[in-house]
């Protein structure tokens, strides 16, 4: 598939916050242009990636609405621990659809996520929990995990620690965690 190009980054943005305001969920003009979209640096985005808007992210705290377009896959990672900091530590809530999450722990026996059969190696952790709106889990520092919107999509509020997404680490060696738009 094709790099991020403005014109697709501008398109991506407005089918975004589209989803978002399905969910009563109101951006600013300034939120909508600053709308990332993290295409893992392979041009995959309706497969392989998600869309992300961040309300703050200081020192102490972040906040961001993480968009997936039906069935879109966010790839195994974890944040590393980064000098006296542990790592971030996030709590996912589901406020639209179904996100399928997968962490460290015993596999699930048949489980609802499929990675793109070309990634399939680079998926390693099996362990489900699927969050429906209003649910929520929270994940402890450098703990991998991926996830998958369901069949309609999902948008999934994230409450961390500090973000530092340009550290993280991803099994597949492959992934850009920094978008590239041409």
């Amino acid at each position: 598939m094709p790099a991020l190009t403005l014109q697709s980054v501008a398109q991506l943005r407005q089918r975004t916050a589209a989803q978002l305001a399905s969910a009563g969920i109101v951006l600013t003009p300034a939120e909508v242009a600053q709308i990332e979209i993290a295409d893992c640096g392979l041009g995959e985005i309706e497969t392989l990636g998600l869309q992300l808007v961040v309300y703050v992210n200081t020192t102490r705290c972040c906040a961001k609405e993480l968009v997936m377009f039906a069935n879109q896959v966010f790839p195994e990672h974890r944040h590393p621990p980064v000098g006296d900091d542990p790592g971030k530590e996030e709590t996912f809530r589901c406020r639209q659809g179904e996100v399928y999450l997968y962490v460290e722990g015993p596999a699930t026996p048949h489980p609802r996520g499929t990675p793109p059969p070309a990634r399939a190696a680079y998926f390693s952790v099996w362990h489900e929990v699927v969050l429906r709106p209003g649910e929520q889990y929270t994940l402890q520092p450098n703990i991998k995990h991926w996830f998958q919107a369901g069949p309609d999509g999902c948008i999934v509020s994230e409450f961390s620690t500090r973000s530092r997404d340009e550290l993280d680490i991803f099994s597949d060696p492959d992934i850009q965690r920094i978008p590239t738009i041409q």
